[in-house]
């Protein structure tokens, strides 16, 4: 039953959510859904993250921040449509990025500040196969972003400082080409994302532009024995153009005064590896197991951030019915340590669970 072992290749992140994975990004890749087998594919996933992130003061006037981040729910929907022998279709729709944090414990350096972002987006995309090996795909990623932070903190002006920016929609794109052996379940896929601009507005009128990264992603698969697929990913984001500067939001500067600075932003360029295994244990199930790391840089992170790569570890179920399949996964997420401007973060984890169903009809 090759359909579900190709499944394997994703099964083991489905849990995964890109919980802390590059800045603010919650999905990646949406392309994959090109490659599910049948003529008409229908599938949702649902994602439910429960970070703890937490640090000590380094300034030496305040407490522990305790946990920062709050749990969240990420949730996609999927359809897949093959016009042909050469053509297929696909719309995906989903939260690409995401955050949510609270410092919410008294007597800490930020005590009562917050920050959320929101995301939806749709993205429609079409694939050409030129040969039973060779393909290129392509598609247009319709986002919206909104937004809402909330500063107290006696490094700031003004303090408190509030803003909440509406939902903007802007296009993106994606390009993609694959190469694939269908007789040993083998494909590479790479596919390239833009950077998607959008423009909001601070408390005094003046515009202000924030960008979700440009990305390449690397997929490869192959069955490296009967009933085995070995798969992987490698992940590069531009988390470097990523900022949030309103105009009028100050940092106070010892012996300078004011200074405007941005309330978040990316420091490193961000590159993630997956990689797994997946195993066929009979008609009805088959699983998979995957290693997940992301480099610890070594920044100095933003104070809403607290976090600096991972290492994590997913394992996933598959049970394939008629027409349908019903996936599970769990992952636990090693965070890395990471300091900010006034803290050290460490000894920090989280755990994702999720499920996806899909039909084939």
């Amino acid at each position: 039953m090759k359909s579900t072992l190709v499944s394997a290749a994703c099964a083991a992140t489905v849990a995964a959510g890109a919980a802390h994975a590059g800045g603010i990004e919650r999905r990646g890749d949406p392309s994959q859904i090109l490659f599910e087998e049948g003529n008409q594919y229908l599938e949702f996933s649902v994602v439910h993250v429960a970070p703890n992130v937490s640090g000590t003061d380094t300034t030496g006037g305040f407490g522990p921040t305790g946990n920062i981040t709050e749990s969240y729910q990420n949730w996609a929907f999927g359809y897949k449509h093959e016009l042909n022998d050469k053509i297929t279709l696909a719309f995906v729709l989903d939260e690409p990025v995401g955050a949510d944090v609270n410092y919410d414990t008294a007597g800490a350096f930020f005590s009562g500040s917050n920050a959320s972002v929101d995301s939806i987006a749709a993205t429609a995309m079409l694939k050409y196969k030129f040969t039973d090996r060779i393909s290129a795909y392509g598609g247009l990623k319709l986002q919206g972003l909104s937004g809402s932070i909330l500063v107290t903190s006696p490094g700031t002006a003004p303090n408190p400082y509030n803003l909440n920016v509406d939902k903007d929609y802007q296009l993106g794109y994606l390009v993609g080409a694959a190469y694939e052996v269908p007789e040993i379940a083998m494909r590479v896929a790479l596919t390239y994302e833009s950077e998607i601009e959008h423009e909001f507005r601070d408390n005094a009128g003046n515009p202000f532009k924030v960008k979700t990264p440009q990305s390449v992603t690397l997929h490869a698969q192959s069955g490296i024995a009967a009933n085995t697929l070995l798969f992987g990913s490698i992940r590069w984001r531009e988390w470097t153009e990523f900022a949030v500067a309103p105009g009028d939001f100050f940092s106070l500067v010892p012996g300078v005064g004011a200074v405007n600075t941005p309330i978040a932003s990316g420091t490193s360029d961000v590159w993630t590896y997956t990689l797994g295994v997946g195993r066929k244990f009979s008609d009805k199930w088959s699983g998979a197991f995957s290693l997940g790391y992301e480099k610890d840089n070594g920044d100095v992170v933003g104070n809403l951030s607290g976090t600096d790569g991972y290492w994590s570890y997913g394992v996933a179920a598959i049970y394939q019915g008629e027409g349908y399949k019903i996936t599970t996964g769990v992952r636990y997420i090693d965070i890395g340590s990471a300091n900010t401007s006034v803290a050290s973060f460490s000894d920090n984890d989280a755990v994702a669970v999720g499920m996806k169903v899909g039909w084939t009809f």
